[in-house]
Parts: structure tokens; sequence; C-alpha cells
């Protein structure tokens, strides 16, 4: 089915679901491809290929809300599946607020190329595939005897959605994306196997990182892990490694979403425009970078999407609302999600930063733990690098951290200047000061 031909079928249903008493009514038809292969210990261990077509609507009768999907497309099966979720929707309970976002929130959508379709993607054949696993997989394991496993993986999709809304919204957005990566473990005392992971996802296939950078920090991260173990348990100056740096960034989302807000369960209800978070904390929501993971011109509602400053030096600025809670809450609608998420850098690299602390961890990876959005306290396993003297001096692992959200951000001293770049969230590497860790 082309393009043309599901947005004809996205007004086709609309205008069924409108006859059959619905109020109002979101369509959304998806088509998405994509292939995956992995190559481990030198085998070929999978391949697999999904092309999948959905239509999923979201009905409004009456001030009553259900959504349904089905995988079957045509019209004569889409005709009774809409009439069938329209009369089950008039058995739910009214709620005033549920109606699709005011036809005016779809304006001004911003004419900005976001440049996130490879148009090479239908030239990629099987054997480009297979090689990308199996040559990434092969340069790893001969880069150290050591290496007791390694598993290379490649990942496509190319994907298309058109929304159709009965108050007047239409869209259509295609995207394209790219995994590659390879997972390793080691050798070390005790039995133990430590392993580690190198993966990057990018819009364009030329965009990833040359396979030999790939194996060669896997190798690296991996091989620093071995002879981990516990030291002190003490005050030390934290360092978060990029990599890992998603940690502690997503538990601010949903506190700042209009949900958590309106249902009392968000740390940061009434924050707004109150310190949140140190001078060196700026976050801002961009949706138009080219080839961003999380560029977009609407959000899942169809509400026009635009730069905003979510946090500024430390102060809260806006909450993310949809157009649902915010109803609840008289607020307008911002946009309840985020798209591509950037900070404010500083000028160190993270070798830099390591070599101003005197007694620190660097933080490589996180390993479980909790957060209560309500309250924003956290207590999260660690692992990574023992600092002394801005040297790294040994490897560490199982120790934990624990307090508040906003306690934790107040401390932060410093950015670092590498935002990672196979994510929707850029961040770098963040020095937090004086961080309590519990280990031996």
């Amino acid at each position: 089915m082309k393009t043309k031909d599901r947005l004809e079928l996205a007004h086709w249903v609309a205008s069924t679901a409108k006859a059959n008493g619905a109020t109002e009514i979101a369509v959304d038809i998806a088509n998405s491809r994509g292939v995956e292969v992995e190559y481990r210990d030198g085998q070929l261990d999978k391949i697999k290929e999904s092309t999948q077509n959905s239509l999923n609507i979201n009905v409004y009768a009456d001030n009553k809300f259900s959504g349904h999907s089905t995988n079957d497309l045509r019209r004569d099966s889409l005709g009774k599946f809409v009439k069938e979720a329209i009369a089950m929707t008039k058995y739910l309970t009214e709620d005033k607020f549920r109606q699709l976002p005011d036809s005016k929130y779809y304006q001004n959508i911003k004419d900005v190329e976001l440049d996130i379709i490879d148009n090479d993607y239908d030239s990629i054949d099987a054997n480009q595939r297979v090689k990308y696993a199996r040559d990434l997989q092969s340069q790893t394991a001969a880069k150290s005897d050591k290496i007791i496993s390694s598993t290379a993986g490649y990942y496509d999709n190319d994907s298309e959605s058109v929304k159709v809304h009965s108050n007047g919204f239409e869209g259509i957005r295609r995207q394209t994306s790219f995994s590659i990566g390879v997972e390793v473990t080691v050798a070390d005392k005790d039995g133990k196997r430590p392993s580690d992971w190198n993966y990057a996802t990018t819009r364009y296939l030329k965009d990833s990182p040359d396979l030999d950078v790939l194996s060669s920090g896997v190798l690296e991260k991996a091989l620093a892990k071995v002879g981990q173990e516990k030291v002190a348990s003490g005050t030390y100056d934290m360092v978060i490694h990029n990599r890992a740096g998603g940690k502690p960034i997503y538990p601010l989302l949903s506190p700042m979403g209009a949900r958590a807000i309106q249902q009392k369960r968000s740390f940061l209800d009434g924050m707004k425009g109150e310190k949140i978070a140190s001078d060196k904390f700026t976050l801002i929501d961009d949706p138009f970078i080219k080839r961003g993971m999380g560029s977009r011109h609407y959000d899942s509602e169809g509400i026009s999407t635009r730069n905003r400053t979510l946090v500024k030096n430390g102060v809260l600025q806006d909450y993310l609302i949809d157009s649902y809670y915010g109803r609840k809450l008289g607020w307008e609608p911002t946009g309840g999600s985020t798209t591509n998420l950037v900070f404010e850098y500083g000028d160190q690299s993270l070798e830099e930063i390591i070599k101003s602390i005197s007694h620190g961890i660097l933080v490589t990876s996180f390993m479980g733990g909790n957060t209560n959005g309500t309250t924003g306290d956290y207590s999260w396993g660690v692992a990574g690098q023992l600092i002394e003297n801005g040297q790294i001096v040994k490897p560490v692992s199982e120790m934990n951290i624990s307090g508040n959200l906003i306690e934790l951000w107040s401390s932060l001293v410093a950015m670092g200047n590498d935002p990672y770049m196979y994510s929707s969230v850029r961040r770098p590497s963040m020095m937090f000061k004086d961080i309590k860790f519990s280990g031996l």
C-alpha cells in the first residue's frame, strides 16, 4: 500500500466512524519493515525480517473514549471493526475531558527539513546486512585472547505513518534508522565474566561509526571491568559517563508530565519557576535537529512541536502537558512528550574532568535500583572506576548511591563537551560534587 492509499484509507475510516455515531476520531495507519542480523562467536545466529501494517483508532463518542487496533486493513473488515469499536465505546463512563485537541494546536507546523530518511535504504541488500554483523564480530574477536564470547548485531528499519483526525489534522511521517553494535564477555579471576556493549543508532547508515571504533571501544570497556570490587563507603566526587547519563535524567521527565502532576504523583508539582538543579543544568527539547533520533514536526496527538526550554540554569521552566491532562488542570497543552533533549554543554572533555578530581568514582553503568516519582527519592546500584589524584586506579562494582533527585542535580558542578549522539537524549559526561557511596 502506497502513502496515498494509506491516507485515503485513513480518511475513509474517519468518515465511516462519524457516520456511525463517533463524535470525533483519530486514525493512525503505519507500515514498518525491519531486518535484524546477529553473529555470535563466528556463527550466524539470527536473521529476522518483519513487515507490519497496522491501524489504530481513538474513538470519542459523547465524551466517552476508547482505543482499538487491527492489522486487517481490508475495507470490508474495517467497516465492521469501526462499528463495533464505536458500539463498545458507548458502554464506557462519560469523561468530559475526553476530546481531540483543539484544531488550533495543529497550526503553524514549522517548515523544517528533518532529514530523517536515508533514501539509500532500499538499495541495501542481504549480503551487506550480513557482512556488517560478521565483520564486526570477527574484528572484535581477533582483538584479544581474553574474549570469551562476542556477539555483533545489525538492525535497520524503514517506517511510515499517516495520521488523520476528524477535526482537521492530517500528517505523514516517514523515517529510517540503523543500529550496529557488539557485546563482549571477557575472562576475569574467580570465574567472573565481565561484559560490556558498544552500539550506535543513526538515521543514515553512513553516519554509523567505523567497525574498528565499535570493536576497539567495546573491548576497552569490558577489560576495564576486570578485577572489579567494592571500595570503602564514603563521600566521592562522581562523574557519570555519557553512555550512562540517561539514568539520572529520565526520572525527571515523568514528574514533569501533566498526568503525574494532576494525579499528585510528582515531586515537581508546584515547582515551575523554582530551582530544582544547579546553575550548570539547562535542558532543552529541540524537535528540529537534522537526523535527530527524536526529530518530528508534530507529536502523537498532532500538536505541532516547538523548541522549548524545560530547565534553564537549574530553574524549572515548563511542564510536559498533553491535551487530556491539560484540560483537567486548566493548562494549555505544550506537548506531553519530549523529542530530542539537548543541554548547555561545558568546555571540558571526560578526560579533563577526570584529571580535575582528587577522590572520585567514574560511573560507567547503573545496575537496577528504583526511583520514586512522587518524592524524588532514588537508590541505584553503580559500577565504574575509582579515581585518585586525577587518575583511574581500579575498577569498582556493587556500589550504591541514594538520595533525592533535587539534591543530586543541585550538586552538579560540570557538564562535559561530549554529547552522546546516538540517542534522542544527547547527554554529556557530568560531574557531581560530594556524593555518598555505599560499599564496604
